[in-house]
């Protein structure tokens, strides 16, 4: 049976509706409304861009991050558009949309991520628990922002022995579902921040059954107290400053120590938690890390309820956060180019958005693969988010009826084309480009003043005086001196 096209009749407020159906399931129509609500100002008239639209579309420009504001919002409306009675419409251009992205701030977007971004993972998803816990990840990055007076005040500008970066940096930790890649959790902050602020934060976010993986430039002795208060466990590696002197000796290798604070006062008050102790190293030479020595500390303190083994292979969990932000930075928001926002406050929005938008995408994934009863690791990422975007048009056109069906099709498109089962490999830390040929841009060539002129007004064509020499022959024939012209 086919699709039903549905109809809009005279009259119909088109603005009213505008819905992604296609998202659905991850950002509900009723938590937008209910996020608009609660931020609209009492006694505010109804705008040509609500506070509704204006969420959809921060959403919307971190899926179509290659096409101009005003073009998504063209993208959001352009089934209503079809059904609707009147012949033409007029959206609003691109004064009016960073007007209302001003008037949006930062605050309903934050307050709608929280809202809808919760764990997706179920007991079947594969590689989302251990020993029953749900296995979260942490990490940090770097966001380079367009280069504006507000954004480098706001966010600051990374340093090292060659200089500045060129853009300004804003720094993100995200908290990430190891199993599903969902972002359950983020915090942005000026670049020179330190992770650990950022991962002390996120620690809101995290609970009972849960076991959080963090490296070792995560590491403190308030990390893992605090992550115990909330009745979740850790498992973790430690720099190799940090002394664990052994005090038990347990069956499997490992051991009981001592982790103690850096603070002496804390020390000397007999502040302390007992941790367990892995060490390894690695024997495959092809790995990077072979013959050095590895530490872990963990939480869970019995070695026959907790293998060392199967704990060690668990904490390479972790990557699947790097992978989450590779998703988001290379496949999602094109590293390429620097975010869209020129303030401060739209830069948070924007970043967000592209959470709320990344979020979305992996829960349709998870459903897909929950239905197909497959990883979500053997669904193309970039697939996904392709068919989402056809999709937000074709939900607009069918009857609401046809909605379940239609999403039944879209995650049997998404499973079409699975990825081979991901083959062993190594990801060791080098660039291919490690720096650049041209001259670094230096301060006075910020900010140059406007041209006046078009490129063909300036152009002046200097006559140089050539004396004649006659050992040069005569002239080469027409059709000759055609030939060298095209040559030269």
């Amino acid at each position: 049976m086919g699709f039903m096209v549905r109809t809009l009749p005279a009259g119909t407020n088109l603005t009213e509706e505008l819905t992604v159906q296609a998202l659905e399931r991850a950002v509900p129509q009723a938590q937008i409304q209910a996020v608009a609500t609660a931020y609209r100002r009492p006694g505010q008239r109804r705008r040509k861009l609500p506070l509704e639209v204006l969420l959809l579309v921060s959403i919307l420009m971190n899926l179509y991050t290659e096409e101009a504001l005003e073009r998504v919002l063209g993208k959001l409306y352009r089934g209503v558009r079809l059904l609707g009675p009147q012949p033409a419409v007029r959206l609003a251009g691109r004064s009016a949309l960073a007007q209302g992205r001003a008037r949006l701030g930062v605050r309903p977007v934050v307050a709608l991520f929280h809202r809808v971004c919760r764990p997706l993972a179920t007991p079947p998803t594969p590689g989302a628990f251990l020993f029953g816990l749900r296995v979260l990840g942490v990490d940090g990055t770097v966001e380079a922002v367009p280069d504006t007076p507000a954004n480098a005040r706001a966010f600051g500008r990374l340093r090292s022995h060659r200089g500045q970066s060129a853009f300004p940096q804003v720094k993100g930790v995200y908290l990430a579902e190891c199993g599903t890649h969902a972002v359950l959790d983020a915090g942005f902050w000026p670049c020179h921040t330190s992770e650990r602020v950022g991962g002390l934060r996120l620690l809101r976010a995290v609970g009972a059954g849960m076991l959080l993986l963090w490296d070792c430039g995560f590491h403190s002795f308030e990390m893992a107290v605090r992550t115990r208060a909330r009745q979740a466990h850790f498992l973790s590696r430690v720099p190799s400053r940090v002394k664990l002197v052994p005090h038990t000796g347990l069956s499997d290798g490992s051991y009981w120590a001592w982790l103690s604070p850096s603070d002496r006062a804390q020390r000397r008050a007999g502040k302390r938690l007992r941790v367990r102790v892995l060490v390894y190293t690695l024997t495959d030479p092809a790995r990077p890390g072979y013959g050095k020595t590895h530490r872990l500390i963990t939480s869970l303190l019995d070695p026959q309820v907790y293998p060392a083994h199967d704990l060690i292979v668990a904490y390479h969990e972790r990557w699947e956060v790097e992978l989450t932000i590779d998703e988001i930075d290379t496949h999602q928001r094109l590293v390429r180019h620097p975010l869209r926002s020129q303030q401060p406050v739209g830069v948070l929005q924007e970043l967000y958005g592209l959470l709320i938008a990344h979020y979305a995408v992996r829960t349709v994934i998870h459903d897909a693969a929950r239905r197909a009863q497959v990883d979500p690791d053997r669904i193309s990422f970039v697939r996904a988010v392709s068919l989402i975007k056809d999709a937000v048009y074709d939900f607009q056109l069918v009857l609401p009826q046809h909605y379940p069906r239609l999403y039944r099709r879209l995650l049997a498109d998404l499973t079409q084309h699975l990825l081979p089962p991901r083959a062993p490999r190594t990801n060791p830390r080098v660039v291919k480009r490690k720096m650049s040929n041209f001259k670094l841009k230096r301060p006075a060539q910020r900010g140059l003043p406007p041209l006046h002129y078009a490129f063909a007004e300036t152009v002046q064509i200097l006559t140089v005086p050539v004396p004649p020499n006659p050992a040069d022959g005569p002239d080469p024939a027409p059709d000759t001196q055609l030939l060298l012209t095209s040559l030269i």
